[in-house]
């Protein structure tokens, strides 16, 4: 049987605890990217870049075990957050003015030929809307700080105030990436107190 690799697992950048902020060094990783703006919780192209995503990334794990004898557990849904006032991810939670970039990580061992081949199987019947929005990219992230904050997302403001406001500049670090978020828990089934959220934020020296 194929052994069958978990990255949320075997690779550092996935992890993180409650409560505790952590510097991590993340590398240079690859992605399926959709992109949009607005309030996720009513935003249909939100909805439509999630119901893209997930079957091109099952059609590429399926693939990379069938053509090349490598089989893994698809890694969560991602995602970066930005507005052009940062104050409206922690005082002001002002959704409508979000935009943000839904990702699924992919394998470096996937050539761009299978994600061309993925796409097009993903569409052979029931075409997602989005799915000719989807694209493969590389995030380079580099220095990050990180923690895992569990419950609502409406609940994080308080994680990210203390993080943008106390241990970034607390460390003699400043802030230069988008805010991203890794959904450890599928959030559209597991309840909003029982979400579990690995809250990352690039950094640079001061």
């Amino acid at each position: 049987m194929t052994e069958k690799t978990d990255f949320k697992k075997a690779v550092d950048a996935y992890q993180a605890g409650r409560g505790e902020f952590r510097l991590v060094d993340v590398p240079d990783m690859r992605y399926l990217m959709v992109d949009g703006h607005g309030d996720p919780n009513t935003s249909p192209a939100f909805t439509a870049a999630v119901e893209a995503l997930y079957p091109v990334a099952y059609k590429l794990k399926f693939a990379s075990r069938r053509e090349l004898g490598r089989d893994y557990v698809v890694p969560p849904l991602e995602g970066l957050w930005w507005a052009e006032d940062m104050a409206s991810f922690t005082a002001e939670r002002d959704k409508s003015r979000w935009d943000w970039t839904l990702m699924i990580m992919v394998p470096d061992w996937i050539g761009r030929d299978m994600f061309t081949a993925a796409v097009e199987q993903a569409g052979a019947r029931n075409r997602p809307s989005r799915l000719d929005d989807i694209r493969l990219e590389t995030l380079s992230e580099g220095r990050c700080v990180q923690t895992l904050h569990v419950g609502s997302f409406d609940d994080e403001a308080e994680v990210l105030a203390r993080l943008h406001g106390e241990f970034v500049p607390g460390n003699g670090l400043r802030m230069v990436g988008r805010h991203h978020e890794i959904y450890l828990s599928d959030f559209r089934r597991v309840a909003p107190e029982r979400q579990r959220t690995i809250l990352r934020q690039p950094v640079a020296a001061a």
